[in-house]
């Protein structure tokens, strides 16, 4: 197989690319020790059979090599860029460069519209669409190392050559579906720029706290905000400025100088100290002097907030399995048990309520809600009727 080291090489087959109605694409890279995932390989295959030349890898690593015939390649609206479960590999490609591949296909998200279920792996989709194994001996390897070994390379190519199978049969179920715009629907959430950026003002909320004290949760915000900016600048993983037990004890003990911080049971050695450590106590005051007024509310989970009405959220969640069944969609692209408590309570801004899921789901269910239909056992199936 071909490895493309050079910008004139990349170029070169990105030309050709253009030629042809899709690209399959796929990346390995290395998150562990950074806060961004650093790029180590992109995998390419055209639709052709010579994998020789219509397959190749590309080294990100290699000395001069530029991405943007890549990118050109992505902004090229007439080839479909196909990736499985792309997620990560578009947050790279944004963070990079700030470009999204369109169009974009996940086969992923394909397949759970196609009736593949909720966890549509790529090796469950390979062996059952293309009648292939794929060999994951090699998915936990360090990719940042040079030269990469035999078993790497075929490991990487084999997660874009296998794809171009799986992509022309999903491609032409959802068309014989006559779905492909549910797809396009849930693919616009994945080429929205929020989806990937983390603002510190925000990171406090995905954290777990014992207490709703409003002084508490505003110093708790002020050292997550801190953690999360300084983590970004210098491209580290969070948990290596301070980890959550730590942010939590310095929340309660309130330290407010360096004698203080030293008595830290849970803080690293290397945040006691330094840039850290002044960002520590910074972010202490500056919570502890927010007025009452502008104090963090608790985030609380869905059943907290809403007054559910238990009995019901039960039949929606029959209504929902029986629908998804029935249609052949995965249950996680329609609703989670958040949205069915949302209904349950008399909430009305439910996505499951919009679009194609409405059609599917929705629509019933608003109307279970509403006391107008009820659900019925006929064999193996439950239907709604209509309530007198």
């Amino acid at each position: 197989m071909k490895t493309i080291t050079t910008t004139k090489a990349l170029e070169a087959y990105c030309i050709r690319a253009a030629d042809f109605p899709f690209v399959t694409v796929d990346t390995e890279f290395l998150r562990e020790r950074s806060y961004y995932s650093k790029l180590c390989l992109v995998q390419l295959a055209l639709p052709g059979e010579d994998d020789d030349e219509d397959a190749v890898l590309v080294d990100p690593l290699a000395d001069g090599l530029s991405l943007e015939p890549l990118y050109n390649l992505f902004r090229d609206e007439d080839v479909v860029k196909v990736f499985h479960a792309a997620r990560q590999d578009l947050e790279i490609f944004f963070i990079e460069a700030g470009v999204f591949p369109k169009p974009l296909f996940d086969t992923q998200v394909a397949a759970m519209v196609c009736g593949f279920g909720d966890q549509a792996g790529y090796e469950t989709l390979v062996r059952k669409i293309v009648r292939e194994q794929v060999d994951k001996s090699s998915r936990f390897t360090d990719w940042s190392r040079r030269p990469l070994t035999d078993a790497q390379k075929t490991y990487a190519i084999g997660d874009v050559t296998h794809l171009r199978g799986v992509y022309t049969f999903l491609e032409k179920e959802l068309e014989r579906s006559g779905r492909a715009s549910w797809v396009e629907e849930e693919l616009q959430i994945l080429t929205r720029p929020e989806t990937y950026i983390i603002e510190p003002e925000h990171a406090w909320k995905r954290l777990k706290t014992r207490t709703n004290s409003g002084a508490f949760l505003a110093v708790v915000r002020e050292l997550a905000r801190f953690r999360e900016a300084h983590a970004q600048a210098r491209n580290i993983p969070r948990n290596r400025v301070y980890k959550d037990d730590a942010l939590m004890e310095l929340a309660s003990s309130k330290p407010a100088n360096p004698k203080d911080l030293g008595r830290s049971r849970l803080l690293l050695r290397e945040a006691r100290r330094g840039d850290i450590a002044d960002g520590i106590l910074a972010a202490i005051k500056v919570g502890m002097d927010v007025p009452k007024d502008q104090q963090p509310r608790p985030v609380r989970s869905g059943r907290e907030k809403l007054q559910v009405n238990p009995a019901l959220a039960d039949l929606l969640r029959v209504l929902l399995k029986a629908r998804c069944e029935q249609e052949k969609v995965a249950q996680k692209l329609i609703a989670n048990a958040a949205d069915l408590d949302a209904l349950a309570a008399g909430k009305r801004d439910v996505v499951a309520l919009t679009g194609w899921r409405a059609k599917v789901f929705g629509d019933d269910a608003k109307m279970l809600c509403d006391g107008k239909v009820a659900l019925v056992a006929k064999g193996s199936r439950v239907e709604t009727i209509p309530v007198p």
